[in-house]
C-alpha cells in the first residue's frame, strides 16, 4: 500500500493528539450536541410543548413587543417569544438548527466533491485540463460570491424548494480554495515513486488516482471539509438576513437574525438565543478544525 507524505502516522495518534487539546475537544463536543439537534429537533420541541409556527398573541403587549422580563421568558417559552407574533422562540432556534446545519452540511459536501472532482484531475492530468481548471478557479475565486448569491436568490421563485437552492448556490461557488489545495498536493504526489510504479505496471488514470492519490490526501480534505462548514453556515445566514435566503415561515437562525434587528430598541433579547447559536456553531467547527489540522500534522504543519 502506497505511502504519502499527506497520510497521517496512524489514526489512533491523531485522535490522541486531538484528545490533548481540549479546545478542540469543546468544539467537537458542541458540533455532536449541535447534530443530535439538528436531527432530533421535531422531538426537541414536541417534548417542550411547543412549535415554531404557532401565534402566541396574549404574550405581546399592545405594541407587539413581548410582555414580561427579558423578551418573555417564562416556564412556557424558555427562550421567550418572537415580536409581534409570539411564536416560541426557543422552537425557532431548535428548528433553525436544522434548517441552517442542513445547508451548511449540504453545500459544504457538494463543493467538496467538485473541488475534489477538479483539484486531483487538474493536478494529476495536467496539459490543457489543468490550464482549463485553473483559469476557472481564478474566475470564480474573483467573482463577488455575496452579489452573485443575492441575484440568484431574488429571481428565484417562491415555490422552489430554498433549502436545497441555497445548498445549490453555496456549493457551487465554495470549491475553489480547496480545489487549488489539491491541484497542489496532487502535483507533489505525481512525482513520487509508488505512482511511476503504477504507472509502469500499467495502470489507468482513473485507477492510480481513486488508489493511489486519494488515500494520500484523506486528511486534508477531512480537515478543509471542516474548517470549510462554517463558512458555509454563515453564507446561509448571510442570505437569510438579507431576505433572499430561507423565507418564512421556515425557521433559519439567519432570518431570525435578520427579523431581530429591527427590533433591537425594543426587544434586544430576540436577538441573542439566534445569534448566539450561530455564533457557538462558527466558533466550534473553527475549534475543531484547528485542533484536527494540528493533530494530522503536529511537527511541520503541513496541513495549514
Amino acid at each position: 500500500r502506497a505511502h504519502g507524505a499527506d497520510r497521517p502516522t496512524g489514526w489512533r495518534n491523531v485522535v490522541r493528539r486531538l484528545r490533548r487539546d481540549r479546545w478542540a475537544v469543546l468544539g467537537g463536543f458542541i458540533i455532536v450536541i449541535t447534530t443530535l439537534v439538528a436531527i432530533l429537533a421535531p422531538f426537541i420541541t414536541k417534548l417542550a410543548g411547543v412549535d415554531p409556527y404557532s401565534y402566541h398573541l396574549d404574550t405581546l403587549d399592545p405594541s407587539g413587543v413581548p410582555s414580561g422580563p427579558v423578551g418573555g421568558i417564562s416556564g412556557a417559552h424558555w427562550f421567550g417569544v418572537e415580536p409581534q407574533t409570539g411564536r416560541d422562540l426557543f422552537a425557532i432556534v431548535v428548528e433553525g438548527t436544522r434548517t441552517s446545519f442542513s445547508i451548511g452540511m449540504g453545500a459544504t459536501i457538494l463543493s467538496m466533491v467538485i473541488a475534489i472532482l477538479l483539484g486531483l484531475s487538474a493536478g494529476y492530468f495536467g496539459g490543457w485540463w489543468d490550464s482549463l481548471i485553473s483559469r476557472l478557479t481564478d474566475v470564480t475565486l474573483g467573482f463577488p460570491h455575496l452579489v452573485f448569491m443575492i441575484a440568484i436568490s431574488a429571481i428565484i421563485p417562491a415555490s422552489a424548494p430554498r433549502v436545497l437552492v441555497m445548498i445549490l448556490i453555496i456549493g457551487i461557488l465554495g470549491w475553489p480554495s480547496t480545489a487549488r489545495v489539491l491541484r497542489s498536493r496532487t502535483l507533489a504526489l505525481r512525482s513520487r515513486t509508488f505512482v511511476g510504479a503504477s504507472r509502469a505496471m500499467g495502470a489507468g488514470g482513473v485507477h492510480v488516482l481513486w488508489t493511489q492519490i486519494l488515500p494520500n490526501l484523506v486528511a486534508t480534505i477531512i480537515v478543509f471539509t471542516t474548517i470549510s462548514i462554517p463558512g458555509k453556515i454563515t453564507a446561509e445566514a448571510a442570505l437569510s438576513f438579507l431576505g433572499v435566503g430561507v423565507t418564512a415561515p421556515t425557521p433559519s437562525w439567519g432570518r431570525s437574525i435578520g427579523n431581530a434587528v429591527t427590533w433591537v430598541s425594543t426587544d434586544p433579547w430576540y436577538l441573542l438565543f439566534p445569534g448566539l447559536a450561530l455564533f457557538l456553531v462558527t466558533l466550534a467547527f473553527n475549534l475543531f478544525g484547528d485542533g484536527l489540522r494540528d493533530a494530522l500534522d503536529p511537527r511541520t504543519g503541513e496541513n495549514r
